[in-house]
């Protein structure tokens, strides 16, 4: 059954691009995928599903914070991409870093990630001329920070004027089968930051901590505990395309979310790209698909 309200693009909030590993733009590590998801892959994809945009998030794993392949991209599909890029928190150029990318073209987020094992305090200068640049250039910070909850919550709360966004859930996501054996383990941790007012969450991968096969019923019970904590004006569904990719596919990602009666009219405009389009300033022009 089709929720969609008449003129609410469907946007994912979070879809990775990359070429073959080639001298030129060499990879650092990887990413689960393919071999290589180019632009035009991507857009085929999400034109399959009725996906109008998405945030390009360049991925970490694969160029660190070299943007260059995700800007090659948005110029070859402006309409239909907005772009988020990681920042080196110990590079002393960091905030004015941020602020140049601000006013990049397509431009809109920046990135930081911590991991399992970071060794960064909250009072870590760089990650916090990050959040401070970026509040004083309106540009929404997205955060990886898999068991890192506690650290989030403190960079949160000194930053009440930074929009921050928290990717993954916060909880730690599988790159391949089986999903953990308590995926929604932290769950209460990630429910206690909806009191931070400036604190928003992709709804992305979750797909990916089910146990069960699609669409995925197990996973409802506890994202109506998030969704009714951060309401849905804070909540923006994903993919996290291609890290998913040996667990589900693109389709049933969309379609997990996007053909529910979990939500009503109104949560699945919101959730499902209203919400994203505010908080990211964000409008794709590819609304043919009604």
């Amino acid at each position: 059954m089709n929720k969609r309200l008449p003129k609410t693009p469907i946007i994912d909030s979070q879809v990775h691009v990359y070429e073959r590993d080639h001298a030129a733009r060499p990879w650092i590590g990887t990413l689960h995928g393919p071999a290589e998801v180019t632009g035009d892959d991507m857009v085929t994809a999400m034109d399959a599903v009725g996906v109008d945009g998405a945030i390009l998030v360049s991925p970490w794993s694969m160029y660190r914070y070299d943007a260059s392949y995700a800007l090659e991209v948005y110029a070859l599909h402006p309409d239909r991409f907005r772009l988020v890029k990681p920042f080196d928190h110990r590079q002393r150029s960091v905030a004015e870093d941020v602020a140049e990318w601000a006013n990049q073209a397509g431009a809109v987020g920046a990135r930081i990630v911590l991991m399992d094992g970071t060794k960064q305090h909250a009072s870590d200068a760089g990650l916090n001329a990050i959040l401070a640049s970026a509040a004083l250039h309106g540009l929404p910070v997205n955060v990886m920070c898999w068991g890192q909850l506690n650290l989030f919550y403190e960079l949160a709360g000194r930053h009440p004027n930074a929009q921050i966004v928290l990717d993954h859930l916060g909880l730690p996501q599988p790159f391949e089968p089986p999903p953990p054996a308590d995926p929604f383990a932290e769950l209460d941790a990630v429910v206690n930051l909806a009191a931070l007012d400036n604190v928003a969450i992709k709804i992305s991968g979750a797909c990916t901590l089910s146990k069960q096969s699609f669409p995925y019923a197990d996973l409802w019970a506890p994202l109506h505990k998030i969704f009714d904590a951060f309401g849905f004006e804070r909540c923006m569904w994903g993919t996290d395309w291609t890290r998913a990719v040996e667990l589900l596919s693109y389709e049933q990602g969309v379609e997990a979310f996007h053909a529910t009666d979990e939500l009503s009219e109104a949560e699945h405009a919101a959730l499902m790209g209203g919400s994203l389009m505010k908080i990211y300033n964000f409008s794709p022009c590819a609304l043919s698909r009604e």
